[in-house]
């Protein structure tokens, strides 16, 4: 799944409109224009796509994280330049204040089971002994689980033909 993918996903999921997406970058100190968003928005097909950087999906899911959670006080945390499916992972997790029972719940929506001590893997530092890399399943299986808890059973117009597995 690209970045674009998963921006298109999240806006799915929790139905955002072009200026709610451009408040959740503002949130996270980012002016993003309502075309930046459009060309991110759009498959990679159209003339007027523009890939999304792994900071800048970094940066709106920080966003999200202060959308959803509230902003903390003090210096904003930095967005990454380089991200990984454990990082958007953990990063969804804390926007959305899930704890492991949620996301197992949700994993089971989109009938995909992760044992609690797998889950937990993915959530640990790369240096860590027991630290595991989140497979792109996985990702996409918890956001396909979100999908349906947020939305119902809809199926996502945004989704490939490979996502759709």
């Amino acid at each position: 799944m690209t970045n674009n993918d998963i921006l298109r996903r999240i806006r799915f999921i929790f139905d955002l409109g072009d200026s709610q997406m451009m408040d959740i970058f503002a949130q996270a100190d980012l002016k993003a224009s309502r075309e930046q968003v459009s060309a991110w928005l759009k498959t990679d097909d159209k003339p007027d796509f523009q890939e999304l950087g792994d900071k800048q999906l970094a940066t709106f899911l920080n966003g999200l994280i202060n959308k959803k959670r509230g902003k903390k006080e003090g210096d904003q945390p930095e967005a990454e330049d380089r991200l990984n499916n454990n990082i958007i992972f953990r990063k969804l997790k804390i926007a959305l204040d899930f704890k492991e029972e949620n996301i197992l719940e949700v994993m089971q929506l989109a009938d995909f089971s992760i044992s609690k001590h797998e889950l937990s893997a993915l959530f640990r530092r790369q240096d860590h002994k027991n630290y595991r890399e989140c497979q792109t399943q996985i990702l996409r299986n918890f956001l396909k689980g979100l999908q349906i808890k947020y939305r119902g059973d809809h199926k996502d117009p945004t989704q490939s033909a490979e996502d759709k597995k």
